[in-house]
């Protein structure tokens, strides 16, 4: 039972910290352009062409 009034708090603040960090990404634009990074794979860049 005292392993409970430990552990219950530790995840939720671990919960919060995982949270948080999801909105500070969010709103820092990790999110914005999901399937430029897909995509740009597939364009040649000029410097690379001989």
């Amino acid at each position: 039972m005292n392993g409970l009034l430990v552990l219950i708090p530790v995840a939720l603040g671990l919960g919060l910290i995982g949270l948080a960090a999801f909105f500070w990404s969010l709103r820092g634009g990790q999110f914005d352009d999901l399937d430029g990074a897909a995509l740009r794979i597939f364009v040649e860049d000029e410097e690379d062409a001989p």
